[in-house]
């Protein structure tokens, strides 16, 4: 394991990595389904890779841990969000796209009409870390309908956590809130911290509150307007660690490297409910109530046509997926990861997890 100094390091990269890259083993190690192996040693050629700013760091490891082995094969990763990630890869301009969450259906259609046929990787957890500044000793956990009142739809306008206690007492929330004031602080639209913090947390209580008639239809899945949007995940953790009232959510691995600079608030799903803090162990084992997957998206042709993508991604699920530990996200049991590695052996194209869609209706499998 690297030292936090090292690792911040690679996570704080706000550019593009460029780095050479090497395949999975050598031409006389045997090939096999569970070591992700298999590619040529004298692979050469530029990979592309764009995506999720939370994935980003991992990707970039996966690349620096085969730099000296193979300079042949270059890998170029940025971070610029989920949504602006899947946008490029659908419109055939990437090789491998970074997502913090699922591909959704519009997306899947973009890439169906662009003739990207992909092939989806889970390769990793994270959670989403609620925070607060560790001078606001007022609030310890916040439940789904606490989140909700602060930073719904219809918290449009609230600037003081107080001003959300009437909705929050309504959604049967016990908590108070103090009179402060509230710097609220997270994700923009390109991301897919912000798509699944939305979808976990606040999309089934505004789902209620418009089946009561208290907003309406289009509110649902949205949150309030009016709050301090970041595309870079290190300018959260500054507002946050700048605010003795802040509050702002972020990826755990993020959070986590602010060390002390900021506070990790448990989190419970019902009001009343046991209150769980954002750790490696609670994320993995699901009882943490914002956790989430995270994945690469590899396009079909380019794993086909290109050696070095096929070697990087080779690489990505045999050695390299020890970077998933190293830059601090929660690896994927084995039982997972096994078959994240036969749906690389086996070429199976088409999301098992895309919003709104089962997986027969999405997957088809492709041999070779």
């Amino acid at each position: 394991m690297r030292s936090r100094t090292t690792r911040a390091a690679w996570m704080l990269a706000g550019v593009a990595a460029v780095v050479a890259i090497a395949p999975a083993c050598s031409s006389d190690d045997e090939e096999g389904t569970d070591s992700g192996s298999g590619s040529s040693s004298d692979a050469s050629g530029e990979v592309i890779v764009s995506g999720s700013s939370t994935v980003e760091p991992i990707s970039t490891r996966v690349a620096e841990l085969l730099e000296e082995t193979n300079p042949d094969v270059v890998v170029t990763v940025d971070g610029p969000g989920t949504g602006d990630g899947f946008e490029l890869f659908c419109n055939g301009e990437t090789d491998i796209s970074d997502a913090s969450r699922p591909i959704a259906e519009d997306e899947i259609a973009a890439c169906e009409e662009n003739g990207v046929e992909f092939i989806e990787l889970k390769i990793a957890f994270d959670g989403i870390t609620v925070m607060t500044n560790p001078a606001n000793d007022a609030i310890e956990c916040m439940s789904f309908a606490d989140l909700y009142a602060l930073i719904g739809p219809e918290s449009e306008g609230f600037d003081t956590w107080a001003a959300g206690q009437e909705l929050a007492t309504e959604l049967g929330s016990t908590t108070t809130f103090p009179d402060a004031p509230l710097d609220l602080v997270g994700p923009g639209t390109e991301s897919g911290t912000y798509d699944s913090f939305i979808e976990i947390a606040l999309e089934g209580i505004s789902e209620e509150r418009a089946e009561a008639g208290d907003i309406t239809e289009d509110q649902v899945g949205t949150i309030r307007n009016d709050y301090s949007s970041q595309a870079d995940d290190n300018a959260i953790i500054t507002q946050i660690e700048g605010s003795d009232t802040s509050l702002g959510w972020v990826g755990f691995a993020f959070a986590e490297e602010a060390g002390d600079g900021v506070k990790e608030l448990e989190v419970s799903e019902e009001p009343g409910g046991e209150c769980v803090a954002p750790s490696a162990e609670t994320i993995a084992d699901g009882t943490y109530p914002i956790s989430r997957s995270l994945y690469i998206y590899v396009s079909k042709t380019a794993a086909e046509e290109n050696p070095a993508v096929k070697a990087y991604v080779d690489f990505y699920l045999a050695d390299g997926i020890a970077a998933v530990e190293e830059v601090g996200y929660v690896a994927l049991p084995d039982d997972q990861l096994s078959t994240t590695r036969e749906t690389w052996e086996s070429m199976t194209t088409g999301s098992a997890e895309a919003s709104g869609g089962s997986e027969e209706e999405t997957t088809t499998t492709t041999a070779g």
